[in-house]
């Protein structure tokens, strides 16, 4: 995967799954005898592994956590943020197996995914790497007609389902792979059918080394945001609803449906004005939520200095962004 050229990958596109699924068994086995609050003891553990042992993720944890505190960031903050991470990551154990009962889960703005089920032509679930995306299977307790296909490249599908069976074996995801000439006709056919389409859009991962990126101020620095997300809502002409699942501490989450745009009856001659204001609306919310609870965002690299380096290959966000009502070959990585 490259952004641009080879040489200029994203530092996450360079990195390979490398999930260890023999250590996830055997912590799902740990967690679901022992129980969260041991399961927890044992997390803290694996937490102050890896704080000393990858600096590459300590350094991009300090430079987010420092724009968005406002201040120079600790040690601690740093422990902090890569608890909460596994603690999201830790959670999933019980959550795809439906032990529900161990959390407060608090829900905002559902009426928005009811709206749209009752609409019976689907919508778009944008998201981010941000909280617990798991947490949306806790509605569908409420809500039993509810659907989410999610949108990803068929290597990332591979390796999210292999994790899947290894918690759960019977934990089943209706997974899009993007990069085929039919993934665009299935993802309208689960919206015509009134499922949800879910989808992050806080990473650029394109396969084909030519993203378009929307320049914007995020935390007070310049970056880049991709418009394929926003874009291929607006060609499948579906309202998006914003998704966050926010880890409060404890046993808390708190879910959060907002409404970010709705492209049902844009027209082809306002379309890319209408794209860019939803990313626009994107990632005034993802800040948002990053303010309010800083230590849930979990892009481990400076997200700042990657945008910089895709804007300096010849293929500079500012020059994409005036481009955008050309479509992509492809559309992104989720």
């Amino acid at each position: 995967m490259s952004l641009h050229a080879r040489s200029d990958r994203s530092i996450w596109a360079q990195r390979e799954e490398r999930g260890n699924f023999a250590a996830l068994r055997l912590m799902t086995r740990i967690s679901l005898r022992l129980g969260r609050p041991l399961g927890r003891v044992l997390l803290r553990a694996i937490v102050l592994y890896f704080l000393f042992l990858a600096p590459a993720a300590r350094r991009a944890s300090r430079t987010y956590l420092t724009r968005v505190l406002g201040r120079r960031a600790r040690w601690r903050d740093v422990y902090r943020h890569l608890f909460v991470f596994g603690t999201t990551i830790h959670d999933r154990v019980y959550l795809l197996n439906e032990r529900f009962d161990l959390f407060d889960i608090r829900v905002h703005g559902g009426e928005l995914v009811d709206a749209a089920l009752s609409g019976g032509r689907g919508a778009m679930l944008i998201g981010a790497h941000f909280g617990s995306f798991e947490v949306l299977r806790t509605i569908g307790r409420t809500r039993p007609n509810l659907r989410v296909a999610i949108m990803m490249y068929e290597e990332n599908a591979r390796n999210v389902n292999a994790a899947l069976a290894t918690v759960n074996p019977a934990v089943k995801q209706d997974v899009i792979s993007l990069g085929r000439p039919e993934a665009m006709l299935e993802a309208r056919e689960y919206l015509d059918g009134g499922a949800m389409i879910g989808m992050l859009a806080d990473r650029t991962l394109r396969q084909d080394g030519g993203d378009t990126l929307l320049p914007l101020e995020f935390l007070g620095a310049p970056v880049g945001f991709p418009l394929g997300p926003m874009r291929m809502a607006a060609m499948l002409r579906r309202p998006v609803i914003f998704l966050t699942g926010v880890y409060r501490g404890g046993n808390r989450y708190d879910v959060h449906f907002e409404a970010l745009a709705d492209f049902s009856d844009t027209a082809r001659a306002q379309r890319s004005e209408q794209v860019e204001a939803a990313v626009r609306r994107y990632a005034a919310l993802l800040e948002r939520h990053c303010r309010s609870a800083p230590y849930n965002w979990f892009n481990f690299f400076d997200f700042w200095r990657e945008s910089e380096k895709t804007e300096t290959t010849g293929s500079a966000a500012s020059v994409h962004a005036q481009r955008a009502a050309s479509p992509p070959s492809r559309t992104f990585d989720a």
